[in-house]
């Protein structure tokens, strides 16, 4: 079985020194859903939320989540991402958020692609929570990560 690398000898949490892995093309795409009542998806289609643009804010804030992770997640390298796409659509039963996550780097950008749908979702969540009170995030899942 093998160790986790973020534990030293001791048991004790540690950043790992990616300082001597080379520097590939490196990918991770992630996905993730919010449930959502008929009303509150006609409402943002119809771009009535009062809180604004429900979708392009959603993703604006996903870019900048991605942007941000090493600053939330403690033991999170901070990256040169090189290029970040989040798109955020209406479903039959809610929203969905889809993010690609792009950087050449010594570590992956899965970490990013996940903030950047969870902050996506979370702001759907806050835009709405005045006229949904039962929306629940869900399915928040990596599909890709890949490195050349």
């Amino acid at each position: 079985m093998n160790k986790l690398s973020h534990i030293d000898d001791s048991g004790k949490a540690r950043m790992v020194d990616v300082g001597q892995k080379p520097f590939l093309q490196r990918k991770a795409s992630a996905i993730g859903e919010i449930t959502l009542a008929e009303n509150t998806r006609e409402l943002i289609a119809d771009n009535l939320i009062k809180k604004g643009d429900v979708l392009t804010i959603a993703e604006i804030a996903g870019i900048q989540a991605a942007k941000n992770t090493s600053a939330m997640i403690p033991l999170c390298h901070p990256l040169q991402i090189s290029g970040i796409d989040v798109k955020a659509s209406i479903t039959p039963t809610g929203a969905k958020v889809a993010a690609t996550v792009k950087c050449n780097g010594p570590t992956g950008v899965e970490m990013e692609a996940l903030s950047a749908v969870s902050v996506a979702l979370l702001t759907i969540y806050d835009m709405c929570k005045a006229v949904d009170k039962n929306m629940v995030i869900h399915n928040i899942t990596l599909i890709e990560k890949t490195k050349e």
